[in-house]
């Protein structure tokens, strides 16, 4: 799938995907509303500036005084109270060390230059600052066809073998088996200096003709165990999974990185 079909997908259907909802989940009605909010409180950043990446309609952007979205659609703008920018050509439109805080959800597993939209994150980032990073966790690549919401009827043989093994790959125990070692593998190769310039992540297909189901338009399988090698070689700290066993047994929730 191309970059540019990528693009004006994003642009076209960002409002009609996520602007739905915009009256019922604003403020607090929103369910990241809640853990935002809490790790505001807790580390006293009511003060600070905040960029929001991937900010749809900007329903989170009363969380504090000083708040900046950004998003790829320029027709979200009228959701705004606040400053919003659009992003063009995978590039915050911003001075380096501009906000105190940047938080994302559910965004970066739709972004096909992850590179450089990882470093664009970071670059945006005053030393001391936070960022609050959760993508979908590794993203499946059966969604772009929407296997687990589709019946049977719908697929072919080799469809029909494919939606049946997701009963097992979907299983904790299977997940744990396949991506545990690779963890491991890597942790040892981080500590013995082998440290990744670049995010460890998998390309999958994106969906950008019929969205069947959530992530069916993912292009990254991002694991949270790389995310945090990655960041912890850019000079960041993972503050909420310090050490080496919890980062080995990370599941799914959001990460939280100090910049040094």
């Amino acid at each position: 799938m191309s970059k540019q079909k990528d693009k004006n997908f994003y642009i076209d259907q960002r409002e009609k995907l996520h602007a739905y909802d915009f009256k019922k989940e604003t403020g607090k009605n929103h369910p990241r509303y809640p853990e935002l909010f809490s790790f505001v409180n807790k580390f006293n950043l009511f003060k600070k500036k905040f960029l929001e990446i991937g900010s749809s309609t900007g329903a989170l952007q009363n969380i504090v005084q000083d708040y900046t979205g950004t998003d790829v659609a320029e027709s979200l703008k009228k959701y705004y109270t606040k400053p919003y920018y659009v992003v063009v050509d995978d590039k915050l439109p911003f001075e380096d060390e501009t906000f105190e805080v940047v938080f994302t959800f559910d965004t970066y597993e739709h972004i096909i230059n992850l590179d450089q939209m990882m470093n664009e994150m970071i670059r945006v980032v005053k030393p001391g600052g936070y960022i609050l990073f959760q993508p979908a966790w590794q993203c499946r690549s059966w969604h772009a066809d929407g296997y687990p919401v589709r019946p049977y009827s719908d697929f072919n043989i080799l469809g029909k073998l494919i939606k049946f093994s997701i009963l097992l790959r979907e299983r904790k125990v299977y997940r744990f088996i396949k991506l545990f070692p690779k963890r491991v593998i890597r942790h040892l190769f981080f500590i013995l200096g082998f440290k990744p310039n670049k995010l460890n992540y998998i390309s999958i297909k994106a969906n950008y003709d019929h969205f069947w189901m959530s992530d069916s338009d993912a292009c990254n399988s991002i694991d949270g165990h790389d995310a945090i090698l990655w960041f912890k070689n850019k000079n960041f700290k993972c503050i909420n999974y310090q050490n080496t066993i919890t980062q080995l047994f990370f599941i799914s929730k959001t990460l939280i990185f100090k910049k040094n």
